[in-house]
């Protein structure tokens, strides 16, 4: 089959198109035929740094949707010629969406929403499981709350804005440029910050009157973490989806009772947890539910034929994207 394989550790041309042997499902897993894969940040820095299993050459790609082409012995909820989609693969140990096909464990796998294209329902899982997980279950979101999600136009906040406007929060956010403000006005954000002109800590104390949000999803880690410390009210909840920065502002977070959670929604993959995998597949086939009745909608920057996965790669590291990039894999 065709795939574009990671030849060796390093930057965007060590991905190379190659043909790969087909995949069978094994039991309990869907092998479907992959009409288009999202593109991660998560891709480039396993390109870039190694892979979380064994050593290239390798297929990446965590996102799919597809066409289910077999099933394997046991599978029962899916059968040829369903319509999915899913995050799995892509890491090293299992093979990724870069190709025509792949095979799936069961549980990870849901309907794709019906009012979504394959491009538009291959760009969605990751950051959806990603800012459902962050939100939901770190953060234990709930309606009343006010919540600031960072870089609101990105892939992760873009989502976690439209999570959180279903839930029945108040959320702010803050943006680059002003497509990226008008892309969050229309998502549900009420308060939209140019984070190049406001101090973002400043404006949001100036929008909660002096009291801080109760969640903040920091998607930039670093300094923009430290910066968040003040702005989160008393026994708030701190989310990063980036390793806590070393100089973490732990004082400031203890005296304010602040709850701080990491989110990596990698585990179920990495640890082959069925718990986890069983969750992911019920958060998209929930996910699935709000696109098809228009509360959820997933902004699509770019599709890319499958042969230029090298460009992704280099428009992903070049920053500032608006949703995500999406690779053109099958007809149909």
């Amino acid at each position: 089959m065709r795939s574009v394989v990671m030849s060796r550790i390093g930057g965007p041309e060590v991905l190379v198109e190659t043909e790969v042997e087909k995949p069978r499902p094994a039991p309990g897993e869907v092998l479907v035929r992959i009409m288009a894969a999202g593109v991660n940040p998560i891709d480039t820095k396993l390109r870039a740094r190694g892979l979380y299993f064994g050593e290239p050459p390798a297929i990446l790609g965590c996102d799919g949707a597809g066409i289910v082409e077999a099933v394997g012995h046991g599978v029962s909820r899916f059968t040829k010629g369903d319509a999915v989609y899913y995050c799995f693969g892509g890491l090293g140990r299992a093979g990724g969406n870069y190709a025509e096909y792949i095979s799936v464990p069961e549980a990870f796998v849901a309907r794709k929403p019906a009012t979504l294209d394959f491009t538009e329902a291959a760009a969605a899982p990751l950051v959806l499981i990603t800012a459902w997980e962050a939100l939901f279950d770190r953060a234990r979101m709930r309606a009343g709350q006010r919540v600031f999600v960072q870089a609101g136009a990105g892939g992760v906040g873009h989502v976690a804005i439209q999570l959180a406007r279903i839930a029945g929060c108040c959320v702010a956010t803050s943006v680059g440029d002003d497509a990226k403000a008008r892309l969050a006005a229309e998502l549900g954000a009420e308060c939209i910050i140019p984070y190049h002109e406001h101090d973002v800590a400043e404006a949001l104390l100036e929008w909660t009157n002096g009291e801080g949000v109760d969640i903040a999803l920091d998607v930039v880690g670093g300094s923009a973490f430290n910066d968040l410390a003040p702005a989160i009210r008393v026994y708030g909840d701190l989310v990063t989806l980036l390793q806590v920065p070393n100089d973490a502002d732990w004082k400031t977070l203890r005296i304010r009772n602040i709850r701080v959670s990491q989110e990596l929604m990698l585990p179920p993959m990495l640890l082959e947890l069925d718990d986890g995998a069983r969750h992911h597949g019920k958060i998209l086939a929930q996910c699935a539910e709000w696109f098809d009745d228009g509360r959820l909608r997933i902004v699509v920057s770019d599709v890319l034929p499958l042969q230029q996965a090298a460009e992704a790669h280099r428009r992903i590291e070049q920053g500032h994207m608006q949703g995500k990039l999406v690779l053109q894999i099958g007809e149909g």
